[in-house]
């Protein structure tokens, strides 16, 4: 299982927008790096470092001192519906490398949680667990290091994929269905879900799992996520216990 923020290898401004098309594209395309094929460089990963090279939100990543461009899909998020409320305790499921961890203590969360299955450096601020979040153990696990249940779950998991495109999307749904029980089972009443999802027409079932159990339930995706991604988010809003 990856952390699924952009595929990024070894992931404030309060009112941090996007980055804007015009000049900066033009200036992107003007200065736009190749990547040379190397021996024992798969095309796949020549165009993915390419990608990376040239992504504007990268670069911002580096100079604003996020652990990954997913930062800013969180802050559009936030800056959108207003979950990560001062004081709050938050669990970021699949948290590696932190770019989300480091979003919601900016933004005032008194208790932060990350979990995944790889390590992390340590973020001053927040306790991360080196855990699988779908063991039987890790909701537990998770509400001691809070202190207590949720005000917010997080995630922006993906599977390992295996490029068979139905394949994928089957193990995305499920991922999903993972997250969204492990919020069920963690978040306190008025509490708030927020997970990365992809269209794909299968995610009906989800839906119906969570509109019942929350006052709203919407779908979103932030201008930082890549253009031709199919990607979105579920923003699950107030928690009826």
């Amino acid at each position: 299982m990856t952390d699924g923020k952009d595929g990024e290898e070894p992931r404030r401004r309060r009112r941090s927008g996007p980055v804007t098309k015009g000049g900066d594209s033009r200036a992107a395309k003007q200065f736009h790096t190749k990547v040379k094929t190397a021996r024992g460089r798969k095309i796949s990963s020549k165009l993915w470092l390419e990608r990376q090279l040239n992504d504007p939100y990268v670069q911002r990543a580096k100079m604003e001192g996020w652990r990954s461009r997913a930062a800013f899909k969180l802050i559009e998020l936030d800056d959108k519906f207003r979950v990560l409320k001062r004081g709050a305790a938050v669990v970021d499921l699949g948290a590696a490398p932190g770019g989300w961890v480091q979003v919601t203590l900016k933004r005032g969360a008194a208790k932060v949680v990350g979990i995944d299955l790889l390590e992390m450096e340590p973020i001053p601020g927040a306790d991360l667990i080196e855990m699988d979040f779908t063991d039987p153990g890790a909701p537990d696990a998770v509400k001691a290091a809070l202190g207590g249940p949720a005000d917010v779950v997080l995630s922006d998991l993906a599977p390992w994929t295996t490029g068979h495109r139905k394949t994928d999307h089957l193990r995305i749904v499920a991922l999903v269905e993972e997250a969204a029980e492990f919020a069920l089972e963690t978040l306190k009443p008025g509490g708030a879900f927020i997970a990365k999802a992809f269209q794909g027409g299968t995610e009906g079932e989800i839906l119906a799992r969570l509109k019942p159990r929350f006052e709203k339930v919407r779908h979103a995706k932030p201008a930082a996520s890549r253009s031709d991604s199919s990607e979105t988010y579920l923003v699950a809003l107030g928690f009826k216990g």
